[in-house]
């Protein structure tokens, strides 16, 4: 199964992040919750992205963070080596992008609710 971290994790029901969680958990996939507010997601606890923590294997990673708040990521973000960036809506970032095409990652454009409802993930 796919690993993916989801950057912006939230335990606020009201987040898209929260209802992207939810979907992974419901469906099986395994996910990674990774933001700054503490919390325990499903039963995974949410990492501290200002931690910057190692996690090995990812496939996807999904973001939930707007692109004024990416810069100070960038680097972390394509550290994990993942094999593709799904930007969900409000989070597309052409610099960002263009920095994952240049390391071979896959970018997508997309929502993960409609990608998980329709069985597109």
């Amino acid at each position: 199964m796919k690993k993916t971290v989801i950057l912006g994790a939230s335990t606020n029901p009201s987040r898209y992040a929260y209802s992207a969680a939810s979907m992974f958990y419901e469906r099986g996939f395994p996910f990674v919750p990774v933001g700054i507010k503490k919390g325990v997601l499903f039963g995974q606890p949410i990492l501290d992205l200002r931690e910057k923590p190692v996690i090995d294997d990812v496939d996807t990673i999904t973001l939930y963070i707007g692109p004024e708040n990416q810069k100070e990521w960038v680097d972390y973000i394509l550290s994990l080596n993942p094999k593709r960036i799904i930007f969900n809506p409000g989070t597309e970032n052409p610099e960002l992008m263009d920095l994952a095409r240049k390391k071979n990652i896959a970018v997508m454009q997309a929502c993960n609710l409609v990608m998980l409802s329709t069985g597109q993930f």
